[in-house]
């Protein structure tokens, strides 16, 4: 049989998947195609991503010695500005490209000095995904470049250039730097408005971390405006996270040594509280899972505090073997290193790989914290006796948790009684509400779908477990209830398995009051504080259950707050301002709602969970397709410890103090 030649692909097959359809996305296409695969989403979290990317190449510089001044400007407009004083961005034509490098930089991704050991020695935007894609995601951006005593600029929209790099001016040959100004596209973010409070807490971490920078951020929009320069480092950077704290030490020990051209620096103390907080970081790039270098503390720690209490005879290893955890109960530590190539796990650089970095970081606090032990024997024996009475609670937790355990497998199935379980097994497609009250619990019950909807419902306030030890957290009805339910454990990563977690979501649902706000509260604590997994991979939420009711003529419609309200009673042509200001009749139904009628209209604002019957429950707060759920996250690690401690922990002060400064903020205390 002769071979027949064979015919080309038609362009369009019948299917509609031909050659045609193969895609070839130029330059940073698609970079605006797929946004999340490169600053992880489009919501306020991947916005501020854009000024912390722009922000780490003025860093860049800093960690290479030629910057120390750094300035951010959230402008008017909502445009951010970055200026920094350092070389500014090379601008003669690159060899290979044939253009500027600035227009490379700032149009190819993968282009920049920080592949070159000779250009950054230490570099935390390595795997960063640069001001290219920032460029890329803007509406506009223009940078301007001071260097070799001439001023240099370039225009670009939606990462594109609108012309060349023009010379625009001359300055002192001193005079060098970046100027970046952009305009994030609101076609792509959910939101393109910029919150100050969270660029600040970036900016100030970065400040602690580069002791020899001064990092000012500005909001022409409302005009605040804070400068952040610490001379003490991260040892002020711990006195900082700690100043809601009791601490028995004057001063931070603080390690600092350099091996193989990678720099560790050290800082940490010992406060009254019953967790511990560990911040670290590489090359200014907060590792939020970790990694080597905190393997290598942790090592040297327990091995150092061991056999000092050993040696000094405080620690009588016959009556007690004391663990890690014992010695890092109420320790704060921020560790800083510096390493010339990092290996990070993942794109999103939470966790340090280097194996050599674990070594380095363990003989160098070892060695150190040795001789500051030596040196200060009444500190040593303080640190000692509070890791001893960590030990002797960490038992009678273990205790508590056999008993928890025994009792479910005493128990049919080995869930709380009160629980109202799902019929779907698989955690992905399940979600369980933690709910106010049993009267709100019932209704629950009643509306939800059964399917892939399970109800805990809890009594009253739970501990605040950010004033007890483990064995009295434990001791809670309402905590060992949520651990039952959720079935995955409590605690660190050792004692928690989230594998073993019954539900792919956990939704707090409370009331819309003062005490339901507690209630979220004391459970955001807890989450937080003995569950973080759960929070760092997304599946905490909290409902949010109307305010409003509102009943024009015999259509209901809801609202979630008074915006919302307003806009509903303007549609429908009803005058808000005489709602607010006419006569009109108010009445309190049975189950505690307060109801206002005008002429035509209704409104009803709602008190609790449980005023709502359960198909109005189902179908405000708990019908996927209609509901309004928040996602709780960590934005900053820092600024979350220091939220929780200052409003849940012992101390008063701070706490007065945050309420006196926020009061004129708070709407609708209490109705």
């Amino acid at each position: 049989m002769a071979d027949k030649k064979a015919k080309p692909e038609s362009t369009q097959k019948k299917d509609g998947y031909g050659a045609d359809s193969i895609q070839v996305l130029k330059g940073l296409e698609h970079v605006r195609k797929r946004p999340a695969m490169y600053i992880g989403d489009v919501s306020s979290r991947g916005l501020h991503h854009l000024a912390y990317e722009v922000v780490d190449n003025s860093i860049d510089e800093a960690l290479g010695g030629y910057c120390d001044k750094i300035s951010l400007t959230i402008n008017k407009d909502n445009s951010i500005t970055v200026i920094d004083n350092g070389r500014g961005i090379p601008t003669g034509m690159h060899p290979t490209e044939k253009k500027s490098a600035l227009e490379v930089v700032m149009t190819v991704l993968n282009a920049g000095g920080k592949f070159d050991r000779n250009t950054y020695k230490v570099s935390g935007g390595l795997h960063g995904v640069g001001v290219s894609v920032v460029n890329a995601l803007s509406k506009w951006l223009k940078v301007e470049v001071k260097r070799e005593g001439k001023v240099f600029a370039q225009d670009y929209k939606a990462g594109v250039p609108t012309g060349p790099v023009k010379e625009i001016g001359k300055v002192n040959i001193k005079d060098t730097g970046t100027i970046t100004t952009f305009m994030p596209d609101d076609s792509i973010f959910n939101t393109v408005n910029f919150k100050f409070e969270i660029l600040e807490d970036r900016l100030r971490e970065l400040a602690y971390l580069n002791k020899e920078v001064t990092i000012t951020i500005k909001d022409e929009r409302s005009k605040k405006e804070n400068v952040f320069h610490f001379e003490g480092g991260i040892k002020e950077f711990v006195k900082y996270i700690d100043n809601s704290r009791k601490s028995f030490m004057k001063e931070p020990i603080f390690i600092k040594g350099e091996r193989d051209n990678t720099q560790v620096e050290v800082a940490f103390q010992y406060n009254e509280s019953y967790n511990d907080n560990i911040f670290t970081y590489v090359n200014d790039i907060n590792t939020h899972e970790g990694g080597t270098h905190l393997v290598g503390f942790k090592t040297a720690l327990t091995r150092t505090l061991n056999n000092y209490g050993a040696k000094a005879n405080i620690i009588k290893t016959d009556k007690i073997q004391l663990t890690g955890d014992d010695f890092r109960e109420g320790l704060t530590c921020v560790i800083s290193t510096k390493v010339p190539e990092p290996q990070f796990e993942g794109q999103t650089k939470t966790k340090l790989g280097n194996s050599e970095v674990k070594s380095i970081v363990e003989m160098i606090v070892g060695e150190q914290l040795q001789e500051f032990l030596e040196g200060n024997p009444g500190v040593a024996k303080k640190i000692i006796e509070k890791c001893l009475r960590a030990a002797e609670a960490r038992e009678a937790a273990r205790k508590a948790r056999e008993l928890i355990r025994r009792k479910n497998a005493l128990e049919f199935s080995g869930l709380p009684g009160k629980l109202a379980d799902c019929s779907i097994s698989d955690p992905e497609h399940c979600e369980i509400y933690l709910v106010e009250g049993d009267s709100a619990g019932g209704s629950a019950k009643q509306g939800r779908d059964r399917r892939f909807q399970a109800i805990l419902p809890l009594k009253g306030k739970i501990l605040n477990v950010e004033k007890a030890r483990m064995n009295k957290v434990l001791e809670n009805d309402e905590i060992k209830s949520i651990i039952t339910a959720l079935g995955a454990g409590i605690g660190n990563s050792d004692e928690f398995d989230e594998s073993k977690l019954r539900y792919g979501k956990v939704i707090l649902m409370c009331d819309a009051d003062v005490d339901g706000s507690h209630i979220r509260t004391l459970l955001l604590t807890f989450f937080y504080r003995h569950m973080k997994e759960i929070i760092e991979t997304g599946r905490l939420y909290i409902a949010q259950p109307p305010l409003y009711k509102i009943k024009i003529a015999k259509e209901e419609h809801y609202a979630y707050d008074e915006n919302e309200k307003d806009q509903i009673l303007k549609r429908f042509k009803v005058n808000t301002k005489a709602v607010k200001e006419e006569p009109s009749e108010t009445e309190v139904t049975d189950s505690g709602e307060i109801v206002t009628k005008g002429k035509g209209f209704a409104i009803s604002r709602f008190k609790g969970l449980g005023e709502m019957n359960p198909e109005q429950l189902w179908s405000t707060t708990m019908n996927p397709e209609t509901r309004t759920i928040l996602q709780v996250s960590i934005d900053s690690a820092v600024a979350a410890d220091k939220v929780f401690e200052t409003l849940m922990g012992e101390e008063v002060e701070p706490r007065r103090a945050f309420i006196e400064k926020n009061a004129k903020y708070v709407k609708n205390l209490d109705i």
